[in-house]
């Protein structure tokens, strides 16, 4: 599991690719890009739950701390964490 405490700061917002329908489950950085690969199916919003539940672990941030900005039904998606 990738580490990304040091982006965890109330407002700041990340900007995340996500692959469904992964082999694993991982949060990888590629150069600037984070990218989230889950096993569930992009169905019913379970994706973007297992997605919110990787980055809150990999940030070290509680889950409810995470909001979807934009991107709810799309690969690209942009997070802010709040305070």
């Amino acid at each position: 599991m990738t580490d990304l405490t040091h982006l965890a700061r109330p407002g700041t917002e990340l900007s995340v690719r996500v692959t469904p329908k992964a082999s694993r489950n991982a949060v990888v950085v590629e150069g600037d890009v984070i990218r989230v690969y889950v096993t569930v199916v992009p169905e019913g919003g379970k994706a973007n739950a297992a997605v919110v539940k990787l980055l809150a672990k990999a940030l070290g941030v509680a889950k409810s701390r995470l909001t979807l900005i934009r991107g709810d039904t799309a690969r690209d998606k942009i997070f802010r964490i709040e305070s």
